[in-house]
């Protein structure tokens, strides 16, 4: 993940979640199935300290995943090491849901340290980068494993936002920025690029929207429907 890759990556956005339910196994196994490069996921922290794949704060039936142990959530609620195991050979893009904004937040980030902890416990087999909206969450990841990729997500930004925010996220160590697709420009990717940073941006489903990014130079595109993406990219 480390460097620009030759050609656009096609990542599956909580799998290939217009195929299968999101965030499951099905949908990780879907999204290899269509030949995605990457998969991206969500890891929250249980009560008992788990890391269990689920993007929202509360399950369907309202509760809040932090108030409950792993084996109360959901069966098609995977742990971290199953999802993992299910994008065998791909890229795996884990996003820490631990932002300051979450109702779940974690100021200690201990969720950040699960992840790390659950990587290195699987000797290196896993080709991941560690993404957050969260800078404390991947701060927390970088001191505790300088060699593991990070990224830091942002939602819509100016171009007068954008100068001083590549420049903290490279000092920071970071491999690469993850914006929101209406936030990339030209400047943007000059920016970044000239950096050292890749750009892989979110969740773009329409055909000549992922064919404008690419041409535009972005490193990686998030895409619920990884197969639209692939037949847009010419793959």
């Amino acid at each position: 993940m480390v460097g620009r890759p030759a050609v656009t990556l096609v990542y599956a956005h909580r799998g290939a979640s217009a195929a299968e339910p999101e965030n499951t196994v099905a949908a990780f196994r879907a999204a290899a199935r269509l030949g995605a490069d990457g998969v991206e996921l969500d890891v929250r922290r249980t009560a008992d300290g788990a890391a269990a794949v689920v993007h929202d704060a509360t399950l369907g039936d309202g509760r809040p995943v932090a108030d409950v142990t792993l084996d109360e959530v959901p069966a098609e609620v995977p742990r971290l090491e199953e999802a993992l195991d299910a994008c065998a050979g791909l890229v795996v893009n884990v996003e820490v849901k631990n932002a300051p904004w979450d109702a779940d937040f974690d100021p200690d980030e201990a969720l950040a340290e699960l992840v790390v902890r659950t990587l290195a416990g699987r000797d290196g087999r896993d080709r991941v980068i560690v993404s957050s909206f969260g800078q404390g969450a991947v701060a927390r990841v970088r001191e505790l494993a300088p060699d593991l990729p990070t990224a830091l997500l942002t939602a819509v930004l100016t171009d007068d936002q954008v100068d001083g925010l590549v420049e903290e996220v490279a000092a920071a160590g970071h491999v690469a920025l993850h914006p929101h697709h209406l936030t990339v420009t030209p400047h943007l990717l000059e920016r970044c690029h000239g950096a050292g940073l890749a750009v892989n941006t979110w969740t773009v489903d329409e055909p000549e929207r992922i064919s404008s990014l690419c041409a535009l130079g972005v490193d990686g595109v998030v895409t619920n429907v990884p197969d639209v993406a692939l037949r847009a990219l010419g793959r």
